[in-house]
């Protein structure tokens, strides 16, 4: 081998590792698994392929293709060949097939490509179209295998006018195979925790209970950009006697004992409301007892309220807040302000102090919002600015329904939240 082979043999193989290294990087960009296959596509196309297809099973074990790339964008309309496929035979005669069984790698020369009329099965025909469609000198279909599974498979294809791919490619491809494979399986694991954290969180709030003339209103929504569970929570049930609790609260951390906490918190908080009756201060005083004596290393924010309707038809809201971020009070007028009475220290800081509390009447058709600090807090930002964004999105929604408020200031100010958020709402009534 003379020194023009061999330094064409050494850049090949430097070419290559450029390849896996800016496939590998595309691959870890991202946790939305679509997203990542799109990225990837775009770097084996042209540098490794004329075009490239993938394909991924769903859970039914039926094959979807979520992306098709071409070197020429013309070839390709906008969602051409991508979407649910046939299901994969029984007996797996096509190469895409096989590999979804499991063969593979595989190597396709033109020759071994028939006419669509020609396929054993509709998944072999869609195949073949696709083949036909954009061309195929010579192409590659393997598996994308994770933990000893089948995800889904890779086709890239050249055609005409450029080096064939050969057996020589297989190695390569196989590797880009399995780092996708990883990749996916990562995606998909990332997601199914996000789901059972948040089926955990939800599972630990309560249903809100009829609000009589008042309507009420909650929402919780997970981070956005972890998967663990935390510690923010609502809450609102009657007492017995009249008044409606209204109840939002934080335990410090963001992890399953977070969550355990705060459970055990709001179970603790309803025990203590429901027994004693007492102003707001005096209950939140009680918790912090409560809460100093079984979790004396933990500490949690929250607001008590109680909702009363006087005999004249108004409305008065007592509350109690523990180093929590002050309810909002919002006018069927769209004029606004925070209720920053009764504030004292967060529960687990001075559980032997006293608490404060205080009233406020609210308007008629107007509307009271408690809410935790992943709904305003950005990093780097004060909290004065966080409270009058706040202030200005709710101004815009007052006459909306409740339930629009609710999911309004969730899409408007928690589109991408690094926390928990938890909101709930209360709406009053019209003056009789």
């Amino acid at each position: 081998m003379d020194d023009f082979e061999v330094d064409d043999v050494v850049q090949r193989a430097l070419d290559r590792l450029t390849l896996l290294a800016e496939a590998t990087t595309a691959l870890s960009s991202t946790l939305d698994p679509d997203k990542a296959l799109r990225r990837v596509c775009r770097i084996l196309v042209p540098q490794l392929a004329d075009w490239c297809a993938v394909d991924l099973l769903e859970e039914d074990g039926r094959p979807r293709r979520v992306c098709v790339l071409h070197r020429d964008p013309d070839r390709l309309p906008v969602g051409a060949f991508t979407g649910i496929l046939p299901p994969v035979p029984e007996t797996a005669t096509g190469p895409l097939a096989r590999v979804l069984r499991g063969t593979g790698p595989l190597l396709i020369k033109h020759d071994d490509v028939p006419a669509p009329q020609q396929a054993a099965d509709a998944l072999h025909a869609q195949q073949l179209e696709l083949f036909e469609e954009l061309g195929c000198d010579t192409a590659i279909v393997t598996p994308l295998r994770a933990r000893r599974q089948v995800l889904g498979a890779l086709t890239i294809a050249r055609t005409t006018g450029r080096t064939a791919l050969s057996s020589d490619d297989l190695a390569m491809v196989e590797d880009l195979a399995h780092r996708i494979a990883l990749a996916m399986d990562n995606a998909r694991l990332h997601g199914e925790t996000l789901n059972i954290a948040e089926r955990l969180q939800r599972s630990l709030l309560p249903s809100l209970p009829d609000g009589g003339r008042t309507v009420l209103s909650a929402r919780y929504a997970p981070a956005a950009t972890t998967a663990e569970v935390g510690g923010d929570w609502y809450d609102s049930f009657p007492l017995p006697g009249g008044p409606t609790t209204l109840i939002i609260g934080d335990v410090t951390g963001h992890d399953l004992r977070a969550a355990i906490t705060m459970s055990q918190l709001r179970n603790m908080l309803r025990g203590i409301a429901c027994d004693r009756q007492e102003p707001p201060g005096q209950i939140l005083r009680r918790l912090d007892l409560a809460h100093h004596t079984l979790y004396p290393h933990s500490t949690a924010t929250c607001v008590y309220a109680l909702l009363h309707e006087r005999t004249d038809g108004s409305w008065l809201l007592e509350h109690s807040s523990a180093g929590h971020l002050p309810p909002l009070l919002i006018t069927h007028e769209g004029d606004t302000r925070y209720l920053m009475g009764g504030r004292g220290l967060l529960l687990g800081v001075d559980p032997h102090g006293e608490r404060p509390h205080a009233s406020d009447v609210l308007p008629a058709r107007s509307t009271v919002l408690l809410y935790t600090d992943g709904l305003i807090e950005r990093r780097g930002e004060s909290l004065n600015t966080s409270l009058t964004r706040l202030r200005q999105h709710a101004a815009a929604l007052a006459r909306e329904p409740v339930d629009t408020l609710c999911e309004e200031l969730l899409t408007g100010l928690a589109a991408q939240h690094g926390d928990d958020v938890a909101l709930l709402a209360a709406r009053m009534p019209p003056r009789t």
